[in-house]
């Protein structure tokens, strides 16, 4: 067990590198099986939530070589087996290695997958998805049965759009005979990353990042090279960090387009930012003004960063409100922000915020990831040390979390508990 011992009140200035996207990342790993060679996948963040997906490769038999920042997966002796609940339930994102299997082998079997608890996430989606190109589900206790003679492309609409069914059926699709259409569709960047290797591999996809996604089913798929993006969830709670106590701090190897809801949100409560072709530099400014924020599906403002966005908010003149569109269980971090001083009051899906408010350091728990970086964000400005436990839950996400906000002047150290 480890915690976090943060001592706020210091200015941060300096270079933070951001690293690969991880939302891209863990759906790009569990892709690399579709092929029948071996892919090598660059720019992967160094996180436990990579560890866990490679625990699951190596009990497939896929060989799995890592260095510095990469990954070359060789699925030549991969045996399609129960991947169990012990690996499956590590990460959220071991889902998808139900649309890579059953793409593959017309069969998967696996238990529902782990993660943050944040909310309701049924798969429901995914396996509607799988229905529709073919596939039987079975479903008993917690172990999941997906099946099909042959898969075969067909026009699927889903209700929600959804980053991680859309891309699972994606997997699912690019081997199934035909012409497959998603309507309604996610629009986010990993989506388009994810698009972009499986056309390296050999598939026929078309539409990635708008709502109509078209795919022509095809008989094989070779290994290639490719490079993970950015991660603009990782720099966007860099740039509220700079908001909060940065002097002039930039943060690096990025997409500006990424983050343009944030960083048009920065805007409008007053920080100084300066956009370059591949950086943002952010200074903390007197007199920041409430704002209201609603979460929404990408080019939307994004929910993994509402946690860390509320801790700014506190900072804020006047009243702010916070509206939580995507999920129903985001709001586990306010407790944290309410005892350290916060004025936040949670009313159904919206959250009611008076500042400023001045913090103080508390000991706190890390309820899931991004609640973890809101309050990594909140002992940064607040007055004395902060302990953060449960921390685990912010290492799955961020990587380097430490060395790179002690590197710009973060008073920030990892115990062992």
């Amino acid at each position: 067990m480890k915690l976090l011992e943060i001592t706020g009140g210091e200015t941060l200035s300096g270079t933070i590198r951001i690293s690969g996207a991880k939302n891209s990342a863990v759906a790009l790993i569990p892709a690399a099986i579709l092929a029948d060679s071996e892919s090598t996948i660059c720019n992967i963040p160094e996180i436990t939530d990579i560890d866990a997906l490679c625990d699951i490769l190596d009990d497939l038999g896929v060989s799995v070589k890592r260095s510095t920042e990469s990954v070359i997966v060789d699925p030549t002796n991969l045996k399609n087996k129960e991947i169990p609940e012990n690996l499956s339930r590590k990460l959220r994102a071991s889902y998808y290695f139900m649309g890579a299997l059953l793409g593959k082998y017309k069969k998967v079997e696996m238990c529902f997958p782990g993660g943050c608890s944040i909310g309701a996430r049924p798969i429901d989606l995914h396996l509607k998805g799988f229905e529709a190109l073919g596939a039987k589900v079975k479903v008993k206790g917690n172990k999941y049965t997906v099946e099909a003679k042959k898969l075969k492309g067909a026009p699927i609409y889903l209700d929600i759009a959804s980053v991680g069914a859309t891309i699972n059926i994606m997997l699912a699709a690019v081997k199934a005979e035909g012409k497959t259409t998603i309507d309604n569709a996610a629009k986010e960047p990993e989506i388009v990353n994810v698009a972009t290797f499986l056309n390296s591999m050999g598939a026929k996809i078309t539409g990635a990042g708008t709502s109509t996604i078209k795919i022509v089913g095809v008989e094989h798929l070779k290994g290639c090279f490719h490079e993970v993006i950015p991660d603009r969830i990782e720099a966007g709670t860099y740039l509220i960090i700079g908001a909060l106590c940065g002097k002039k701090l930039k943060i690096d190897n990025i997409i500006p387009e990424h983050l343009e809801s944030l960083t048009s949100k920065l805007q409008e409560i007053g920080a100084s930012l300066e956009i370059g072709p591949d950086y943002i530099t952010i200074s903390k400014k007197a007199g920041y003004k409430g704002v209201r924020v609603q979460t929404a599906t990408y080019p939307g403002f994004p929910t993994d960063l509402q946690q860390p966005f509320t801790t700014l908010l506190t900072q804020c003149k006047g009243n702010s409100k916070l509206e939580e569109t995507i999920y129903e269980n985001r709001f586990m971090h306010v407790p944290y922000l309410v005892d350290m001083g916060a004025d936040i009051v949670i009313e159904g899906d919206t959250l009611k915020i008076k500042g400023p408010t001045k913090l103080q350091a508390r000991e706190v728990v890390a309820t899931d990831l991004r609640a973890g970086a809101a309050l990594v964000a909140a002992a940064l400005t607040a007055k004395g040390t902060t302990k953060i436990t449960n921390v685990e839950h912010i290492l799955r996400g961020y990587e380097r979390i430490v060395e790179k906000l002690k590197a710009v002047g973060a008073k920030i150290k990892s115990l062992e508990i």
